[in-house]
């Protein structure tokens, strides 16, 4: 068929956006929306016509067009961060956006950038003060540190203390700690950047004292140890404990400074979980500086913590770095919200979704999964396939990676659809609902449901094995 030709059985602009299916949307979309996607579907067709493809004459009828026109359209008006559905198990899951704000926090963000605030204004003395100590008093009462600083997130912190305390001069770590972390971002190039000169020692499995002794030299300025909480080293590994590095810190007059990454307040093993230290011993066995992440074990908003020595605390924070770095009055808002929390640690574990998660015991896991099951399969539909099976959960987020919590899982198969095709179903979804696919099967893990998902996933099956 010659181009005119094909060209003449598309449908114009106004005759689409005339359509019922369009024209419907002006009320709730932007006009310039709804014509962009009235061209884009328009523009699709004529390249193939173009290209020579021999459409279908049903998809050039004005009512598909403009059906298609309508989805363009609400694609468009989609924003572009949203909220999907973690069926992964995995609790911090970075890729998903880490933590989950507790309900306290999430009312004081709505409550604080409602009206103005006291952000950066004294109350008592009547003039300007500093944002920094809506949240310092806050963790220096919860840990006993001697001073606090927040800034916007836990690499900034560790860049921040390297940039004012060695800048120029030999910061010595464990060869076994040079960590890489989230994005490809590295212990070693975050040194660099920073100004300090990295000083490795000891090997990649075992490290003693006597390596950080023969380091220490006149261009030292930094003692820095590195938890490695997103890997584990297994077998014949040492390392050298906190409290033997501030003994010989003192011997030499130097600070020491612990990034602790995934910093937590919590301790994991009453609930079966491998042992992580804490900030609190972190601070104990004699860390003058700990930065550690708002976002993850914590369970607040992104943010860097440092706690340590008011000295040292002092000198990064009247470092003009630190303007760069700091963090605005929503961050500042959620962390103090989430950490008021902790002044009760039972009410914490409940309140804060993502300690609430990581410690949810198995028999309440399987609960919800029956439930879930019953659930689904109750919508009758004779092309599902529901399994209940054991499986395991993640922490996530670069904490605990030995730790795989006992969990309970749904195996979900559709007939006529291979798993890889439903997950794909699934994840396009409105809102996305995230799987796993693990041995040819599609798994649901329950950890990670929220109560409003089970409908969201019963919805979203009913659409697909109808």
């Amino acid at each position: 068929m010659p181009d005119q030709e094909r060209m003449a059985r598309l449908p114009k602009v106004d005759q689409v956006l005339a359509r019922p299916e369009v024209a419907g949307l002006m009320p709730e979309l932007p006009r310039s929306l709804v014509v962009a996607g009235v061209r884009e579907v328009l523009d699709g067709l004529r390249n193939r016509l173009l290209a020579g493809e021999d459409l279908p004459p049903a998809e050039l009828e004005p009512a598909n067009v403009a059906a298609a026109a309508a989805a363009a359209a609400r694609r468009r008006a989609r924003p572009s961060l949203r909220p999907v559905v973690n069926a992964t198990g995995v609790v911090v899951h970075t890729n998903l956006g880490r933590s989950l704000l507790a309900e306290r926090a999430l009312e004081r963000l709505i409550a604080l950038n409602r009206t103005y605030t006291n952000l950066e204004y004294d109350l008592d003395a009547g003039r300007r003060g500093s944002r920094y100590v809506h949240a310092t008093a806050l963790l220096r009462e919860l840990t006993g540190a001697e001073a606090a600083l927040v800034v916007n997130n836990n690499a900034a912190a560790v860049y921040l203390a390297l940039q004012t305390l060695a800048a120029g001069r030999e910061v010595i770590v464990s060869r076994g700690q040079l960590v890489e972390i989230g994005g490809s971002f590295r212990i070693p190039d975050v040194m660099a950047r920073s100004g300090a000169i990295l000083r490795e020692v000891g090997a990649t499995n075992k490290t003693h004292l006597r390596d950080y002794e023969q380091a220490i030299g006149p261009d030292t300025a930094l003692l820095l140890k590195v938890h490695t909480s997103n890997y584990a080293v297994v077998g014949f590994h040492q390392e050298v404990p906190l409290a033997e590095l501030r003994a010989l810190a003192d011997r030499h007059g130097l600070p020491l400074m612990e990034d602790l990454g995934s910093g937590t307040l919590v301790d994991f093993t009453p609930y079966g979980l491998p042992r992580e230290p804490t900030v609190l011993e972190a601070l104990h066995d004699g860390a003058d500086l700990v930065t550690f992440s708002g976002d993850k074990l914590l369970g607040g908003p992104q943010a860097g913590i440092i706690l340590g020595r008011a000295e040292l605390v002092e000198r990064l924070r009247t470092n003009p770095l630190n303007r760069a770095l700091r963090i605005d009055k929503l961050t500042l808002a959620a962390l103090e919200a989430t950490l008021e929390l902790y002044r009760d640690p039972a009410a914490a574990l409940e309140a804060i979704p993502t300690l609430r998660m990581i410690t949810t015991p198995y028999q309440e896991l399987r609960r919800r999964a029956a439930a879930l099951a019953r659930r689904l399969r109750r919508l009758k539909l004779a092309r599902l396939r529901v399994e209940l099976l054991d499986g395991e959960s993640r922490v996530g987020g670069g904490a605990l990676p030995l730790a795989a919590p006992r969990t309970r899982l749904l195996s979900l198969a559709v007939e006529g659809m291979s798993p890889t095709r439903l997950e794909r179903a699934l994840r396009a979804n409105d809102p996305p609902i995230i799987c796993r696919l693990e041995d040819g099967r599609l798994l649901l893990d329950v950890r990670t449901l929220l109560p409003p998902d089970g409908a969201v996933i019963a919805r979203a099956l009913a659409r697909l094995a109808a």
